[in-house]
């Protein structure tokens, strides 16, 4: 009987050996991509509670933080915590795994796409073409209007932007942000989707939606070899995982999954499963590509 780790060792060299015959890439990226690189894992209310302490005491989980209702009742509270997020994602540089994947990407000859459900931006800071990317999710380098009336302008975050958050209260110091940029008549908020929100505003994940279908239309059927590296997707939120496993299912002769999680690889029959982190994995799979 193999073990666990000849198991694995077996699964990295079928990954290496798609990635080197593929002629197109699908990246898919959940949390945990960015877990390697020092961002927090909100795994679990604990895992959220370990991130931000003050609500542990409150007795709120990230369900009930990532909502838009705090931008209209207590606009500092909610800057608070995603105040906090921007400044943590924005002082945070992406792990190797990043560049390994825009290195596979720039060899693909019929080009890549990354769909990511991340608010992060770390596959734009990474150097990945913005055109190749839907954040399916937003962007927390982009800003709306609270209300929906307001404006239906998307507006990159002003550069310099940081925040003064009380850590014992997870309170913002004002002044807070406003909007549409360049006349800022209103409270803004982020350009991310949230739990019960019917206010986000999809102009910018919309062109992005576009840009990803014409790429999935220009793999036809013809084009062989299309493998999908799926990283750190779980099943709480599973977007990502429905979307990686509906791209192989079209044409499952020609398409392979590449599965990259630690607690959560299952995949269908046929596909790879690697129950590794996200860098660690990509790093093997680069050295035996090498």
């Amino acid at each position: 009987m193999a073990s666990d780790s000849e198991d694995i060792l077996k699964s990295l060299k079928r990954a290496a050996n798609a990635v080197k015959k593929a002629k197109g890439l699908v990246i898919t990226a959940g949390a945990g991509m960015s877990v390697d690189s020092g961002l927090p894992d909100y795994r679990g209310q604990e895992g959220f509670w370990r991130a931000y302490p003050p609500l542990k005491k409150m007795g709120l989980k990230f369900e009930n933080m990532n909502t838009p209702e705090w931008f209209h009742n207590d606009p500092e509270f909610a800057w608070g915590f995603f105040g906090h997020q921007y400044d943590l994602y924005w002082r945070t540089e992406p792990h190797q795994g990043f560049q390994i994947l825009k290195k596979w990407a720039g060899r693909m000859e019929h080009g890549h796409f990354v769909f990511t459900s991340n608010v992060d931006g770390h596959f734009k800071k990474s150097g990945f073409n913005e055109d190749t990317i839907l954040e399916c999710h937003g962007s927390i380098n982009f800003m709306q209007c609270v209300g929906g009336n307001d404006s239906h302008e998307i507006w990159p975050v002003p550069e310099g932007t940081h925040f003064k958050v009380d850590a014992s209260t997870l309170r913002a110091a004002k002044p807070l942000p406003m909007g549409p940029h360049g006349k800022n008549t209103h409270p803004a908020r982020p350009n991310v989707l949230m739990f019960d929100d019917w206010e986000w505003e999809t102009t910018r994940s919309d062109k992005q939606h576009i840009k990803y279908q014409r790429f999935l239309d220009s793999l036809t059927d013809s084009v062989s070899d299309v493998v999908v590296i799926e990283i750190g997707a779980g099943l709480s939120i599973p977007t990502v995982r429905y979307t990686s496993e509906g791209l192989v299912t079209r044409c499952p002769s020609k398409r392979v999954l590449i599965r990259i999680n630690p607690s959560e690889s299952m995949v269908p029959d046929g596909h790879i499963s690697i129950p590794l982190n996200g860098l660690e994995a990509l790093q093997k799979i680069d050295e035996l590509l090498q």
